[in-house]
């Protein structure tokens, strides 16, 4: 395990963090909640039927000493569940609905976390992105001052650390999307002991091109800096002028970025979606995540192509998440 994830698994284990698995009968879940409790990092909570859980592991020759499991069709707390949905729901579900919704694993996973008995989730293995975020949005919700979600990932290459979002929701992010973005991601870069020096890019560097795109992102480089006047932030950079400091001197010699940012804030999905996936397979980086932020609670998203590996890392990052709150 690199040194990225052994610093976090040390800095999350013996904290008593309990992290929601949906998808319990999924074998990259199973084997890596097995390890996870066997390592005693946290305490995996796995969403199924009890019986056929413990045949699957059995089945896999693994234990689920120290994993918790709840099944949603026999859950002795569903009354309590149930009225707390309706209550935040706010008279856009009945009891009658919440009962049938809170049989969907991720909304009983998300409610555990909504009423403290769980302190994040991890999810997508089995479902898409949608069927993920639709109920943190719906009954976790955004941080205040937050209007939307958004997903990061940690670009790892040796000793290398950098920050892209948004690489995973929203598709046209507006100035002060973007500025929201930039503020969650410094923090985002702090769970992974990198001090935020962001940059805001674009296709033109302090006005050297002019046109709505362009003005979006510098109009959200104010707007941050309101936001958090003590953040290193600046922009609009062209990526060579944030990350090579010769260019960066010719290109934007006044600017406290002097080519040594680290947390790169794309002006739109695609931009950001192209850009981690040129870093992962033409830089050899691992790219970590996504990652989810802007919540209030963590909840994140696997790939359904992902390991059981991958499983084991982002729960370690969903409890950092807890412990950074």
């Amino acid at each position: 395990m690199s040194d990225l994830f052994s610093s976090l698994k040390e800095k999350v284990t013996g904290q008593n963090l309990r992290i929601v698995f949906p998808e319990g009968l999924d074998e990259r879940i199973l084997k890596a909640t097995s390890r996870l409790a066997s390592d005693k990092v946290l305490t995996p909570i796995l969403i199924g039927n009890k019986e056929e859980i413990e045949a699957k592991a059995s089945e896999l020759q693994i234990s689920v000493e120290g994993i918790e499991i709840h099944n949603p069709k026999d859950y002795g707390l569903m009354d309590e569940l149930v009225a707390s949905f309706v209550e935040r729901r706010k008279g856009k579900a009945t009891e009658e609905d919440a009962r049938r919704i809170l049989l969907d694993e991720n909304y009983f996973g998300t409610m555990l976390i909504h009423t403290n008995k769980a302190d994040g989730l991890v999810s997508g293995a089995a479902h898409s992105t949608a069927d993920t975020v639709r109920p943190a949005l719906q009954i976790i919700k955004t941080k205040p001052g937050v209007k939307k979600t958004s997903g990061v990932f940690i670009m790892v290459r040796d000793d290398e650390k950098y920050v892209f979002a948004d690489c995973a929701i929203n598709i046209a992010p507006d100035s002060q999307d973007l500025a929201e973005i930039a503020i969650e991601s410094a923090k985002t870069a702090k769970m992974f002991d990198i001090e935020p020096r962001v940059a805001m890019l674009s296709f033109s560097t302090k006005g050297s091109a002019k046109s709505p795109e362009t003005e979006k992102v510098s109009d959200a480089v104010e707007i941050a800096k309101e936001l958090d006047a003590n953040l290193v932030l600046d922009g609009e950079f062209q990526f060579d002028a944030a990350f090579v400091p010769s260019v960066a001197q010719k290109k934007a010699p006044d600017s406290p970025l002097q080519g040594d940012a680290n947390v790169f804030v794309f002006p739109s999905l695609e931009a950001g979606n192209i850009g981690y996936k040129i870093a992962q397979r033409l830089g050899n980086f691992e790219a970590v995540g996504p990652i989810l932020q802007g919540l209030n609670r963590p909840v994140n998203d696997l790939s359904r192509g992902c390991n059981e590996e991958d499983v084991y890392k982002l729960a370690l990052i969903t409890a950092a998440q807890v412990l950074s709150k």
